[in-house]
C-alpha cells in the first residue's frame, strides 16, 4: 500500500505541477495556478499520515516506509527548487520571459553552487532521518525497527557520496576555457583586479 502511495504522490506531484503551469501561463489565472502549486505539500501530509497509521495499525516496518521518508525529505529540500526552476523554464516558453540564468560552470561559483545543492542533501537526509527516528520510536519494538535503521544508514551514505563529490568542486576547480567571459572573470577574481 506505501508504495503505491509513494508512487501516486510523485505522480500527483507532477500532474499538480503541470497543472499548475499551464493555468499560469496558458489560461492567465494566476490565483488558480497559486491554488494548485500549493497542494504540492498535502501530498507530503497524506504519505506521512498514511504510513503514520500503517505503522500503528501494525505493519510491520519495511523497506516501503524508509523509501516514504526519504521521498517526504526530498521532496521538503528539493521541492521548491524544482517548482521554482520549472516555472522559470515555463516563463520562457510560455510567455516571452527571459531565458533563466544557468548554474555556474567553472572555479569557485560552480563550487557554491554544488555546495547550495549539498545543503539541500543535507536538508533532506536530516528530515528523512529525523521522520524515521519517530517511526522506530513510534513502533517501539527494537527487532522490528532494522529495515528503518538501514534507512537511515543510506540517508547517510547518500549524504555522504554527495559532500564528497562537492568537495571535489573547490578542491578542484573545473577551469574556464582562455579567451571566454567566464575566463576573464575568474583572472580578475584571482588577480584581485
Amino acid at each position: 500500500m506505501i508504495v503505491g502511495l509513494v508512487i501516486a504522490c510523485e505522480v500527483a506531484f507532477w500532474i499538480l505541477l503541470a497543472a499548475g503551469l499551464a493555468v499560469r501561463y496558458l489560461l492567465k489565472w494566476r490565483r488558480t495556478s497559486v491554488a494548485l502549486l500549493l497542494c504540492e505539500p498535502l501530498l507530503e501530509v497524506v504519505l506521512f499520515l498514511a504510513t503514520a497509521v500503517d505503522l500503528r495499525g501494525g505493519a510491520r516496518p519495511g523497506w516501503e516506509h524508509g523509501l516514504a521518508a526519504l521521498y517526504i525529505g526530498f521532496t521538503v529540500a528539493y521541492g521548491h527548487s524544482t517548482i521554482t526552476w520549472l516555472d522559470g523554464h515555463a516563463a520562457h516558453r510560455l510567455a516571452g520571459a527571459p531565458r533563466p540564468p544557468k548554474p555556474p560552470r567553472y572555479g569557485l561559483a560552480r563550487a557554491r553552487h554544488e555546495g547550495r545543492l549539498w545543503l539541500r542533501t543535507l536538508l533532506a537526509a536530516a528530515v528523512a532521518l529525523a521522520l524515521l527516528q519517530c517511526a522506530i520510536w513510534y513502533v517501539g519494538d527494537g527487532t522490528a525497527t532494522g529495515s528503518l535503521r538501514s534507512w537511515q544508514w543510506t540517508a547517510l551514505r547518500v549524504l555522504g557520496i554527495h559532500g564528497v563529490v562537492a568537495l571535489t568542486y573547490l578542491l578542484w576547480p573545473k577551469k574556464a576555457p582562455a579567451g571566454t567571459a567566464a575566463h576573464e572573470a575568474e583572472d580578475r577574481t584571482l588577480t584581485g583586479r
